[in-house]
């Protein structure tokens, strides 16, 4: 795991953020999510810049839509910076399931 993933993962571990049962790297159909709350249909995935806009980030995207979840991205550094400001998006996305990703 990265560093962002590392520190992230700190926060989910152990239903630690808001009672909330995250799993790390679970397998989805042949992709591997970094962090996945079934129970919410939700994918966190914690990206570095090379897989910006990329075809096939779009493609795998509109794969996990299909089997059902929303895929929330962060980028590396939002991580390392605003942890706290992370946390609080994942909260409001696992309570709100009508909300939809922005990227």
């Amino acid at each position: 795991m990265t560093e962002a993933e590392c520190r992230l993962w700190q926060e989910l571990r152990d239903r630690t953020l808001d009672g909330i049962k995250f799993r790390r790297q679970m397998p989805v159909g042949k992709y591997v999510a970094d962090f996945v709350c079934v129970e919410a249909g939700l994918i966190i995935e914690i990206d570095g810049s090379q897989y910006a806009d990329s075809e096939s980030d779009s493609i795998l995207g509109a794969e996990l839509k299909a089997r059902g979840f929303r895929v929330l991205r962060f980028w590396n550094d939002d991580v390392l910076k605003d942890l706290n400001g992370v946390c609080d998006t994942i909260i409001a996305f696992v309570r709100d399931v009508a909300l939809q990703p922005w990227r």
